[in-house]
């Protein structure tokens, strides 16, 4: 198969190995799963989801919540800090399915209580040291002052605590991921601890790729939310959440000029495609993806020192070392494995299988 211009390509039989690898896991340690769809963001790759067994699932917007209800989900959580601001699209969307927000403020409630008409069920963020968004869980009135707000509406249901570990994607290293993977299931426990007498069905909601990819043993959590595993990336690898083997879309990328005096080859394939995330490799460079060969059947390990060094809008350069460029010409195609598998797949907005079919991704705009 010729791909002309940049073209993220999905091998279907990686994806679904690993849906069916952490839905297996979730049932071996007797957790709830509910996948994040912000990476793939697509119906079908939904439905390999739902394929598994899983029935509910996470978003980061109330338009891609829509657009999963839309495709049959019907018990949705937005993992994102209230905005009281969409309270026409809360209303709608609750109205449809169960809907779950997360809150980081009794202000941002009461602000949402003033015209919400339907019931929704509500989460508190904590921070457990990622210090994006949430409440210290040491922070007690802040999250009494959230609870006192539910209880006096009969339009709120408090569902239990919620917490994003994103400071694992800092880790080099599983024993790093499973650090931070320990402070936070302690952290979270001793909220369930203090609450669970007042809320006998306190949900306890936590998980991202690098610590669902390593660890089993989730204490007194009830559920995980991962999302970026459906695909992994560079940066997962990295980190050692998985292989390379377990990566499952590469960018097919056209060579439209190749500087041997430079060592570098120039591809169809900017930030406009990839994002301009990066990693600084092991000797110090920084990778904007690393470079495997493309075959019909897919693409092989990573291509020795080989990877994009820089992006422009549309351009990638590749450093690439004379034995292998060698061997390259323009009008060849390279695959390119993404540093971050979320942003690139948001950027291309639409994947073609191995086989060439094309797989859609919900609209950019509604």
């Amino acid at each position: 198969m010729q791909w002309v211009r940049p073209t993220l390509l999905l091998n279907e039989t990686i994806c679904r190995a690993n849906i069916r690898r952490i839905v297996s896991k979730a049932a071996a340690s007797n957790i709830t799963l509910r996948p994040h769809f912000k990476t793939h963001q697509s119906h079908e790759i939904g439905r390999w989801f739902r394929t598994e067994g899983v029935d509910r699932c996470t978003v980061s917007s109330l338009r891609m919540a829509s657009y999963f209800a839309d495709d049959g989900w019907n018990d949705i959580t937005l993992a994102f800090p209230l905005n009281a601001l969409e309270v026409d699209e809360i209303n709608l969307l609750a109205s449809r399915v169960k809907l779950n927000l997360c809150v980081v403020s009794a202000d941002s409630l009461r602000h949402l209580l003033q015209r919400l008409n339907q019931p929704v069920q509500i989460f508190i963020e904590i921070d457990t040291g990622y210090h994006r968004t949430g409440i210290a869980p040491t922070h007690h009135r802040e999250i009494e002052d959230i609870l006192r707000v539910i209880s006096g509406s009969s339009l709120l249901t408090f569902l239990g605590f919620l917490s994003h570990a994103g400071h694992s994607y800092a880790a080099r290293s599983v024993a790093e991921i499973e650090k931070v993977h320990r402070d936070t299931i302690a952290q979270m426990k001793e909220l369930g601890d203090q609450y669970r007498s007042r809320y006998p069905q306190l949900q306890l909601s936590v998980g991202d790729t690098p610590i669902c990819s390593v660890v089993s043993n989730y204490g007194d959590m009830t559920e995980i939310r991962p999302g970026n595993l459906v695909f992994y990336d560079v940066t997962q690898c990295v980190i050692g959440s998985c292989t390379t083997e377990q990566i499952a879309i590469a960018m097919a990328c056209p060579v439209v000029a190749v500087y041997p005096e430079r060592e570098e080859v120039i591809v169809h394939g900017g930030g406009v495609h990839f994002s301009k995330d990066f990693l600084r490799r092991a000797e110090g460079t920084i990778s904007f993806g690393e470079v495997v060969p493309l075959a019909t059947n897919g693409w092989g390990s990573p291509l020795p020192s080989c990877y994009v060094k820089s992006l422009s809008q549309e351009h990638g350069i590749i450093h690439m070392p004379t034995p292998v460029l060698k061997t390259i010409k323009e009008g060849d195609v390279l695959g390119v494995l993404p540093v971050h598998a979320c942003l690139t797949a948001d950027a291309m907005g639409a994947y073609t299988t191995l086989e060439g079919a094309v797989i859609g991704m919900m609209p950019k705009t509604s």
